[in-house]
């Protein structure tokens, strides 16, 4: 059992292993979770479960050896289809080091592509009022590579697009850095632009990453509304 984000500040303990009562599906699991783990119960039903690195309808079944985890809500002209033998250039990372927001947009630049539309998220200094040291952003790295992946899928099916990129940092950033690239290229500009924007939306719905905001008085994990598994 893994715990993430402010889920795993409540429970203080980054890894289980639990021993279910049988059978078990993910409502009956967590009911369990959160009886052992009390503090878990000021989330209410805004938690959400995976179990091997999906996300989990309460009825879906738990069988021995299941990676399951726990975590709060993640941080909100006519085409000519690029051919499937170029679909290897679509690309979805995580990594610690610095971005280069350049770099990333030039891998989605291709012969067929007429405009290739960047989105540059990065770590801003006040929020409502408070000011921001710097970030901390965690990922549930195999699931969110997996569901990035699904975006990406997705992207293609709704938009007239060639390609998409993303790229999303972990661990502590300073301010002004760059958190998260998003490039998209296409025969048309008008594509790329909703491509782009759509994606944004989509990743803070349903990818496992998760931001801490670290202020000179305090620290807060930033969560949105629980949504996931619906589409």
């Amino acid at each position: 059992m893994l715990f993430f984000g402010a889920a795993r500040d409540a429970v203080e303990r980054e890894e289980i292993h639990f021993t279910l009562n049988s059978p078990a599906n993910t409502a009956s699991a967590r009911a369990q979770i959160l009886s052992t783990y009390p503090g878990l119960q000021r989330f209410g039903k805004s938690l959400l479960f995976a179990v091997n690195q999906e996300y989990a309808e309460p009825e879906r079944e738990i069988h021995e050896g299941d990676e399951l985890a726990l975590f709060p809500p993640v941080s909100g002209g006519q085409l000519d289809l690029a051919p499937a033998s170029l679909a290897h250039q679509d690309f979805f990372e995580l990594t610690e080091d610095p971005i280069d927001v350049g770099a990333v947009a030039r891998r989605v630049v291709l012969p067929q592509c007429g405009a290739t539309v960047t989105l540059d998220g990065y770590a801003r200094e006040w929020t409502k009022g408070r000011r921001t040291l710097y970030l901390v952003y965690e990922a549930y790295e195999p699931m969110a590579l997996s569901e990035l992946k699904g975006l990406g899928e997705r992207a293609r099916e709704k938009f007239d697009i060639a390609h998409i990129g993303i790229v999303h940092r972990t661990g502590r950033l300073e301010i002004g850095e760059t958190s998260v690239v998003i490039a998209v290229g296409a025969p048309h500009r008008r594509a790329a632009f909703e491509a782009c924007e759509w994606a944004i939306r989509e990743l803070k719905r349903t990818v496992p990453i998760w931001k801490k905001e670290v202020f000179a008085d305090g620290e807060v994990w930033v969560e949105g509304e629980a949504q996931p598994p619906a589409e």
